[in-house]
């Protein structure tokens, strides 16, 4: 995905969104997905990410602007750069820092077998973990965090 920083900006179909902490676009539905979100929110103490659903206006916008089908991933917009895959969990191991920028040893493994297995799990994700309610594993706390 190459992108100019905040391209999203000039795109009429992207709601304004405070983008001065990066952005965590998530399937709302998806039980992995959502409880992903939800630990992240649980360790990010100081709310240093935003969440928004991809079903969501704000969030369908930004996945359409770039090109994402938000059935096979999801996007992590950090410093007005998109992420998606192996390489969107490293952002956000980055933007959270402390402790969580341990699991950037992982990058030695190469990002084509990283972003594999990534795809693996994406594709089967409804299959193995199942479909939920839109946010139903986020505490009221964790919802009242969302980005609309």
């Amino acid at each position: 995905m190459t992108h100019a920083p905040y391209s999203y900006r000039g795109d009429p179909h992207v709601p304004a969104f405070d983008d001065s902490k990066p952005l965590f676009v998530f399937d709302n539905v998806c039980v992995l997905c959502s409880g992903g979100a939800a630990f992240i929110m649980r360790h990010d103490k100081a709310a240093k990410v935003s969440f928004t659903s991809a079903q969501g206006r704000l969030g369908q916008a930004l996945c359409a602007h770039y090109g994402l089908d938000w059935d096979e991933s999801y996007l992590f917009i950090r410093n007005g750069r998109p992420f998606t895959k192996s390489t969107g969990y490293f952002e956000v191991a980055r933007a959270l820092g402390g402790v969580w920028q341990l699991g950037l040893i992982f990058q030695l493994v190469p990002r084509p077998v990283r972003d594999w297995v990534y795809d693996l799990v994406a594709r089967n994700r409804y299959r193995w973990f199942g479909k939920t309610e839109a946010c139903a594993l986020l505490s009221e706390d964790q919802r009242a965090r969302l980005v609309q």
